[in-house]
């Protein structure tokens, strides 16, 4: 419960923009992509997703974060 709102409130403290979220839940595990736009991000990525990690921890999550370049990188091969 709350995994949203506290990926959200993350978010909101590097100064991220959510442009879309999808979410499912596939058997027993809940499942949720989110895209977050970084322009206007306070903080290296880097900080930013150690922050997500450190988030995961606490709340018993499993959080990856990974940028848009590696996405294209893969469409290119």
């Amino acid at each position: 419960m709350g995994i949203i709102a506290k990926v959200s409130a993350l978010c909101t403290e590097y100064d991220t923009n959510i442009v879309d979220i999808s979410q499912t839940v596939m058997q027993e595990y809940f499942a949720m992509i989110m895209l977050v736009d970084l322009e206007k991000m306070s903080a290296p990525f880097g900080n930013f997703a150690e922050a997500l990690e450190a988030l995961a921890d606490r709340s018993g999550l499993k959080i990856h974060a990974m940028h848009e370049d590696v996405f294209q990188s893969m469409h290119r091969i």
